[in-house]
Order: C-alpha cells, then structure tokens, then sequence
C-alpha cells in the first residue's frame, strides 16, 4: 500500500513502520519524530512502530530482571518508562512460580494478552523468552509444542502462538524474528567503574577507560596483570645484582652476601660497621671499646689522669703538672704561678684573668667605660685603646676630643658649599637643582619639561643652562617685554603690507589681508574706502534706484554691509564666545501701531562646521542681535558669515539689511 508519491520515490506504510522501529532503537522520543510523509496515516504508523520497539525494549528488560534477581524491588519508582518494565517483570515472576512448583501456568487467569505471553514464557522449563538455552534442553522443553509448526520461529518457540529468541536477542514486532538487544544502550551490562560498555552482536563486552600503570598490563579479561621485569629482561639491574621482581616494580639485589660486621651499599659494596657507635655498651664496665675492620675489641680501662696531672714513672699514681715549667708559654709573656693541678696567670696591665680559659684576655676599656674614655668613637687594641670622630669632624690635639671639619675648604660641591656643625650641605644657583645621585653636583632644571612648562612661554619654550628663553612664530609676531608673550605685529600701522591704493589693510593675528569692495548695481558705497581697517569698522552699501527700476524697487534688502574680525585657534573651548553685536533701532515689545514692531536674525551663508550662531536678546530697550562662536575652528581658516537682519511689521516683513562677517581664523592661539 502506498501513501503518496515524492518525484519518483513512491513512500509505503512499510517504509513508516521501518522509520519508526529505527528510532526506536535509536531510543528517540516517539512523540515528536521527523515525519518522511505528510501523510497523517504514516506519522500514526511512525508512531506506533517506535512505541512498540520501546515498550518491547522495557518488557525485555524487566524479564531479565525477573530471571536473573527474582525480584522486581529495584523498579518502584512508577514512571512511564518503568511502568512497562514492571508489569513484564511482574508477570514473568507469575510463570516462574507455576515453574517452581511444576504447575503449568492457567490460561483463564484474567491478567491480560501481553501478561499471559510474558507467564507462559517464563513458565515454560528452562528457556525465557530472550535467554539462550543448550540446545538439548530446547529441543526437550519445546518439541511438544513446535514440531506441527516447523520453521515459524527464527530462533525457538515457546508454544504453538509464542516464539522465543536467544539471549542478547529479543523478538521483532513480527512476533517470529529476533532482533540483537542493546544491553549498554538498557544499562543491562555488569561493566565495573572505570569500564565502558561495547555493544556486540547478541551480548556486550566491557572495555577498560583508564590505563593499569607503569608496572602492569592488561590482559584478555581486561583485568591489570603486574609486569614481571625480571622475566622479560626490560629491568636495568647491573650485572652485580640479581633482579626480583614486586607488583608494580622490580628491585635489584646484590649479588655478593656482605658478613657479619658489614653493611651494603646501594652500589653493593661492603662497608664496615662500627660497632663502638651503633651499638649501645657492647663491652662491660671498666672496658672500652675499640672498633676493627668487621668487628671490634675490648681493652680493659687504663690509669687516666685528670687535667693538671700525669702518671708518674712507675704508673702507679698522678702527681701535680707545672705547667709554669713546661715547654708551652701558657700565659703568653705575661706571669705565670703554678698551683695543685692547675695554674694562674698574673696579667699585665690592660688584661685580665680568664679563670675558665686560663689566658690573659684585653679588658676592654671602651666596653667597661662606655662614653667616658672618647668623645665619639673608642676602638680597643691589644692592652689598650684608641679615639676616633665621626664624618665631619677631626681628632682634637688631647686625642679624645673632636673638632667640626671644614669639609667646604676641599670644596666638595660643584656650586656652592655651606659648612654646618658635623658636616655641610650643597647649594644650586638659580636654574639648577642638587643631583639626587650624590647631593653634591649641580644639575641644570629644564623649566620646559616641568608640568608648568607648557604655560611659561606664549610659543615655543627653548631650554638653556641655568635658564630658559621664549620665541614667537617667524612672522606676525615679536617677543613681548615679559620675554614670555608673543604680540601680533600691526603691519597696516607699521607700514610692512603689501596693499595697493585701491585696496583696505587689515591686521589679523600673525599677519594681514588686502581687502577692497564694491557695491552691487543699484546700491550706493556710504563713505570713502579708508586705507586702513579696524575691527568696528564698516563697509556699508544702501540701495539706490531709478524711479522706473520696479525690479530695484521691490527687492527687499537694503542694505548690504561688510565688517571684519581676527579669531586666534581657541585650545580651550569651553564656553561661547561673543564676537559681532547688530544692533537695530527696533524697540522690545513694540505695538502694532507704532510700525516695526519686531526683528529677525539669521545666518544664511558661511557657518563651517555650524561653529557659529546668532541669538537675540534686548539692551537699553532695544533688540540686539549677537553672533556667538559656539565650537572651536583649527586654523588658519576664512569665512564670510552672511548674516539677514529682517525688520518684522503689521503688514509682514518690510525689508532686509545684509551683513557679511569677515571672519580670519589664525592657525595660533594667542
């Protein structure tokens, strides 16, 4: 039966069934499997074969439970996927107990189809349904039932409707052909920790994960065996040594048996053993022991003298030592009296008797008379003592006093030198400052790297020894009297521009510009051209036209106007800055009925990177219109604002004055 047709492929519920028992083997989830169809009929097969190759899975598992454990305890917990496992494993027990009492097992009892397969399977003797049995016994516990149905059971059959697989088997939903269980994919192997679980065809087999060590291999039951170094010769004992083999590891044994009074080396040599230290009295009382090569003896104790004393000639008895007398000076060239088993010494001046070492020792006397011998320092020498002072001052003529030292006389310093009580310090003049190193050289301070270096000159900071000097641009600019600022130079005063006679100078920072105008048609130039312009100075141009010019008439500017500003590079931008005030006859607040009553600013043309903008705002009772620079402009730059002044009136807007802003940006900032 085919359920539709793809291209040339041409899907069977077959195929469906075949899809769904694979991922059931695969242990998916049967309820959310990829359909192959949009067939509602296949995803049903889908769905029930995956379900029964699952349930088959979990009744197989719980009748191998019941087979091998006799037991279902371990199953209480009652889930969906226990629930199954439990029953099989439940009704498998009902057979075995008919089984146990050779009773067949009754049919009538009301326990359900598959309850009844699972009990007469595990009832009938010798053989569950997916465990192997001899073939002896199968012939034996199954000829009865199976002989007028040959060939129906792949494997074995149970009774004339029940079939029965080998074990590591389990039967397919056909009910006669065997399928191989997965037992590490059910956790039905006895794999032990450390060991992984490989699946083979009708059984498992266990596969160690972690290596036995150094010392072991491992063998075909994948157990650790030790590694007998010894017998497969991969030991590294000398020839000297025989080597004996130990779990894990090996050990190499000297070959030559060390006697009695020795002990062996690591590199199997003998080496004697002093018995006198490592045995604790191994002679008796009055005997001493002297130890030989690989034993000792014991000598019995001689006439021993104390210290003062020696045996006389026949050695019998001690009498007294003069050591006074005797070939070593004891005392050292200082007197000597001998006393009963001793001696003292009679000591110089300057020295002093040791009781304990019997020597004349130096007394000492600047640590017997501390402070009261030398005024600073006092080393002791042999039988006496010497004064000395410390840096910055000398030995006075009574050899224990001490006067400062003029250490300036040697002139230790690179500058000037200052002599203190003890010592004496080190001073710079102006411009340098005393090294760090060594406190006495003059080293030159380079004002232009301090922090404030960068605001001590206007320009450019120039480091000289002792001092430091400021220098302004090349041109436009000259020193100013503080030697720090830098003044622009007015080359339209000074008379240095290059201008011609028809044109206006006019200075800007760092230099100047020729500037000349002409008024548009149909506009008037106010004043005469001056030859020199100043910043409130303006070019004005008023409208003048014939009487049958209507076009002239009816345009509304005028009148057009030119003034002029110089800007430095502002470094510090940090608020707006003020530069043109247009200020009008218009008065705040206006009526209607007076005419003019309002006015309007803006910026037409010429605002670079919207650096400026125009606001209104009213002083002395009139409206002013002032141009502010809002961002700072790098110079040098040239701009013209065109700025529109518009007179507002009750009929609407009455005209309009043009004013053009000649703004000269310098590249400096002063």
């Amino acid at each position: 039966m085919f359920l539709m047709s793809v291209g040339a492929e041409q899907i069977s519920i077959e195929d469906c069934c075949k899809d769904g028992q694979k991922r059931g083997r695969d242990n998916e989830d049967c309820a959310s499997l990829p359909l192959i169809s949009e067939s509602t009929t296949c995803r049903i097969v889908q769905e029930q074969c995956c379900v029964t190759v699952l349930e088959d899975n979990m009744c197989t598992t719980g009748i191998n439970l019941a087979k091998e454990q006799g037991a279902c305890d371990s199953l209480f917990t009652n889930t969906c996927e226990t629930k199954t496992t439990k029953m099989c494993c439940d009704c498998c027990l009902l057979g075995k107990t008919a089984q146990d009492q050779g009773l067949p097992f009754d049919n009538s009892l009301s326990v359900g189809y598959q309850c009844g397969l699972v009990s007469r399977a595990c009832s009938v003797d010798g053989v569950p349904d997916n465990q192997t049995a001899p073939t002896g016994q199968t012939e034996r516990g199954y000829q009865h039932v199976c002989v007028a149905f040959p060939g129906k059971c792949a494997h074995s059959c149970v009774s004339k409707d029940t079939c029965a697989c080998l074990k590591g088997f389990k039967l397919k939903p056909d009910g006669k052909s065997c399928e191989d269980i997965n037992e590490c994919l059910l956790g039905a192997s006895n794999c032990r920790g450390g060991e992984r679980c490989i699946n083979t065809e009708g059984s498992f087999r266990c596969q160690r994960e972690v290596s036995c060590g150094t010392g072991y291999e491992l063998t075909d039951n994948n157990n650790c065996k030790d590694i007998d170094e010894c017998e497969t010769g991969i030991h590294n004992c000398g020839p000297e040594f025989e080597c004996q083999n130990t779990q894990g590891s090996f050990r190499c044994i000297p070959k030559v048996k060390c006697g009695d009074g020795y002990i062996q080396d690591a590199l199997g040599n003998c080496i004697d053993i002093n018995e006198c230290v490592s045995q604790a009295g191994p002679c008796h009382r009055g005997q001493v022991c002297i130890n030989t090569v690989g034993s000792y003896i014991c000598q019995r104790n001689s006439v021993n003298c104390g210290r003062g004393y020696h045996l006389n000639e026949d050695g019998t008895r001690c009498v007294d030592i003069d050591e006074c007398k005797g070939p070593e000076k004891v005392c050292a060239g200082h007197g000597c009296i001998n006393q009963v088993g001793s001696y003292r010494c009679e000591c110089e001046s300057g020295y002093i008797f040791n009781s304990i070492s019997r020597l004349c020792e130096d007394i000492n006397e600047c640590r017997h008379y501390p402070g009261r011998l030398c005024a600073h320092k006092c080393e002791n020498t042999l039988g006496s003592y010497k004064c000395s002072c410390t840096t910055g001052f000398k030995l006075a003529a009574d050899g224990r006093n001490c006067d400062d030292l003029n250490e300036c006389e040697s002139n230790p310093c690179s500058q000037e030198c200052a002599n203190v009580y003890g010592s004496y310090q080190c001073y710079c003049r102006r411009g340098y400052q005393l090294s760090d190193i060594d406190g006495m050289t003059c080293e030159d301070i380079d004002e232009c790297a301090l922090p404030t270096g960068g605001h001590i000159c206007a320009y450019r900071c120039h480091n000289t020894p002792g001092s430091f000097h400021c220098s302004c641009p090349v041109s436009g600019y000259t020193l100013a009297l503080n030697g720090r600022s830098c003044q622009d130079i007015d080359e339209c005063v000074t008379g240095t521009h290059t201008c011609a006679e028809n044109q206006s100078c006019f200075n800007v920072q760092g230099g100047f510009r020729c500037l000349s105008f002409e008024c548009p048609n149909n506009y008037r130039r106010v004043g005469e051209t001056a030859a020199r312009l100043e910043r409130s100075d303006t070019i004005r141009c008023i409208k003048t036209c014939q009487p049958s010019d209507v076009a002239c008439v009816l345009d509304p500017t005028h009148s057009v106007s030119h003034t002029f500003i110089s800007l430095p590079t502002f470094r510090d931008f940090t608020k707006p800055e003020e530069i043109v005030f247009l200020r009008t006859t218009v008065p705040a607040y206006g009526s209607y009925h007076l005419g003019s009553y309002d006015v309007k600013f803006d910026i037409l043309e010429g605002n670079v990177d919207n650096a400026f903008d125009i606001i209104k705002r009213v002083e002395n009772g009139m409206y002013v219109g002032v141009v502010r620079q809002v961002r700072s402009l790098i110079g040098p730059l040239t701009t013209v604002l065109k700025l529109s002044m518009r007179n507002l009136t009750t009929q609407g807007d009455s005209g309009q004055n043009i004013i053009n802003v000649h703004v000269f940006v310098s590249e400096f900032w002063f």
